[in-house]
């Protein structure tokens, strides 16, 4: 029998002998609580090692407090994740008046960046034509987060006022761990070890023309140096609190925050990740990240009946093995949590009710 599984039926065990005892016996399920805390520990502790990196997870049940955490207080790479703090400062703008989702941008061929997406597939002309695009302030974080394109991304990012920009608003509203210093272009030249020519318009053929240059082992110390790298990093406690606040603080009026939600409800990304194992029509509002050895999803799970909305920040970096088998740790992580913290909810519910009686 798989641990995780032996663990799901030891709660259920938990649960069945929590129903049956009085009041007097409750420090019992204290020790019964703690011991199976244990064992959820030593179960992310082996995912850990299945994900063939160094995976930090951060989960908070947002109506009861409870948290649990694995090197939640270290920094990963963010990769494309790093677009839900670029929506937050976006959506503030547009809160603040100084933007409006109405808004239309044109779109030019030194916007079109490497990557995810489809704008510079489907836009990016030869000959250094105008592609003739422009598309709403909506549209563009719509993309950005949907199906996280690149191109739409740093659009987003110069018209919330820049990396800076959205690194200051994490601080402003106190989250710490999170640091936004690159575009997507930026991070991407870097990764592959492109340095392009500086004072220029970014042209994405020259940028694939000087990646050619790059040989296979250099490509490798390039991307190995990412994860050691402390720009776009965040900390899985540091994206729990930004979750928490988008869901539960007034950073953003109520219209923007439905939309941001509503949004990364339809995120196209990650069915193998966060939503891997989850039962069918679990509600998921998330995004996801890969770059090189890099593999995340972060989002807000809604629990069945009134089991209330549990928060997941999962991190992969310095894996050795393939994107599925980081996908498939990161899934049964999350299904490791979810099925837990129903367990703890539905205990303490009835450990409660019975202190009242």
């Amino acid at each position: 029998m798989k641990p995780a599984a032996l663990l799901i039926i030891c709660l259920i065990l938990l649960a069945v002998v929590t129903f049956g005892q009085s009041k007097k016996k409750a420090p019992v399920v204290d020790a019964n609580q703690l011991l199976f805390e244990q064992r959820l520990k030593s179960e992310l502790e082996r995912l850990s090692v299945y994900s063939g990196g160094k995976l930090g997870v951060t989960a908070l049940h947002i109506e009861s407090g409870k948290m649990i955490s694995q090197n939640g207080a270290e920094a990963f790479p963010m990769a494309s994740t790093f677009k839900v703090p670029i929506a937050v400062q976006l959506l503030t703008k547009v809160d603040s008046g100084k933007l409006s989702l109405d808004q239309m941008v044109e779109i030019k061929r030194e916007d079109m960046h490497p990557g995810s997406g489809m704008i510079a597939e489907r836009f990016n002309w030869p000959n250094n034509i105008s592609p003739g695009l422009s598309l709403s302030v909506r549209s563009l974080m719509e993309l950005m987060l949907l199906i996280s394109d690149n191109s739409a991304t740093d659009v987003c990012l110069r018209l919330a006022g820049g990396a800076s920009a959205v690194t200051s608003c994490m601080k402003r509203l106190g989250i710490n761990g999170i640091r936004v210093d690159r575009s997507t272009a930026i991070l991407i030249a870097d990764f592959v070890g492109v340095t392009m020519p500086s004072g220029k318009p970014w042209m994405n053929t020259t940028f694939d023309s000087l990646a050619h240059l790059i040989k296979p082992g250099e490509a490798e110390t390039f991307s190995k140096a990412l994860d050691s790298d402390p720009r776009d990093t965040s900390t899985p406690d540091g994206m729990a609190n930004l979750l928490l606040q988008i869901y539960t603080k007034p950073i953003l009026k109520e219209s923007s925050k439905a939309l941001l939600l509503d949004i990364m409800k339809r995120c196209e990304s990650g069915a193998a990740r966060l939503k891997g194992l989850l039962p069918i029509g679990t509600e998921v509002a998330h995004k996801t990240g890969t770059i090189g050895m890099t593999t995340n999803d972060v989002g807000i799970i809604t629990l069945p009946g009134d089991g209330g909305h549990l928060i997941v920040s999962a991190f992969v970096k310095s894996s050795t093995k393939e994107i599925p088998d980081r996908e498939r740790a990161l899934a049964e992580v999350t299904r490791l949590i979810f099925d837990y913290t129903i367990m703890f909810y539905q205990v303490n519910a009835e450990k409660n009710s019975m202190s009242a009686r």
